[in-house]
């Protein structure tokens, strides 16, 4: 969040549970049977267990949610009562000095904390950590050794422009980067990854978790990307660089046909970045606005 704080959207630009499980329908008769809650921060979200609930409901097993695990320990038992086993949490260093001085809150302790109870409880604990130059050079080996003893899957990610977070090419550490100094301290292996992958993914050898690389930057993944994101005010990006977007939510209002919205949506989908040449002048909403 910036210093300054952000505006939080009127209720009225907000869809309901009911509003949201009728998006969802529409997409779930199109095909889709994935689904990631992400934020804001999803765990402060009063709506939260109804939502869950509603989509098992409506019969999604493959759910998964995002957070910076603060919460965490209040909705273990709710994630194992629905069937959700693969929480992504937020955490770009394990240096409680530098977690204070990035997100203004003295939880490190807390977070680390949950993440154990989370894997006691048998949930899958992905680590999502964004990597900027001469911040995060010195996490590398640090995550490396917590997946190699401890069944923790670290996710490197390579920093990515969106606006008001100032980013220039040479802020980036960058796949290669994470690789070579990961070769610096461990033998490696390269592990399989799933269709559709968003991360190139590898273990320790002997490590008891894995890590992996978003390569979003330098060695995109557009051509077999098949996410979707739903904001949180309820449009639809098909990319998350897109600056584009499909107003889903008015739509779902007016009685419009969401289907054909969503169709051409996919369609205008570009080969990669959202069709952009100079990224660095991308104007794009920060992800604190996009949530979804």
């Amino acid at each position: 969040m910036p210093e300054e704080g952000f505006p939080i959207s009127p209720e009225d630009r907000l869809p309901s549970v009911d509003e949201l499980m009728q998006i969802v329908s529409v997409f779930q008769e199109m095909g889709v049977d994935k689904i990631r809650i992400t934020g804001g921060e999803p765990l402060a979200n009063k709506q939260l267990p109804e939502i869950l609930d509603r989509l098992v409901e409506l019969g999604f097993e493959n759910l998964n949610i995002t957070t910076n695990g603060i919460l965490l320990d209040r909705y273990i038992d709710k994630f194992l009562e629905v069937g959700l086993r693969s929480i992504n949490v937020s955490l770009d260093t394990l240096d409680s000095d530098k977690y204070a001085k990035v997100t203004r809150r003295d939880r490190f302790e807390k977070v680390m904390q949950n993440i154990s109870k989370g894997m006691e409880a048998g949930l899958r604990i992905k680590i999502n950590a964004v990597m900027l130059k001469d911040f995060s050079e010195e996490e590398i080996y640090p995550m490396l050794e917590w997946s190699k003893t401890t069944p923790v899957h670290v996710r490197f990610i390579e920093f990515m422009p969106f606006n008001g977070n100032k980013w220039e090419v040479e802020k980036l550490i960058t796949y290669q980067d994470v690789l070579d100094e990961a070769q610096k301290y461990f033998q490696i292996e390269k592990l399989e990854d799933p269709k559709h992958s968003t991360s190139k993914s590898f273990r320790v050898k002997g490590g008891k978790g894995t890590f992996a690389v978003i390569s979003s930057m330098t060695e995109p993944f557009c051509g077999t990307c098949n996410r979707l994101r739903l904001t949180a005010d309820g449009k639809l990006k098909n990319c998350l660089f897109s600056n584009q977007e499909a107003d889903l939510l008015t739509a779902l209002r007016k009685g419009h046909n969401l289907k054909e919205l969503i169709r051409l949506s996919v369609r205008s989908k570009k080969e990669a970045h959202a069709g952009m040449e100079n990224l660095p002048d991308m104007e794009n909403r920060s992800m604190i606005a996009i949530g979804g």
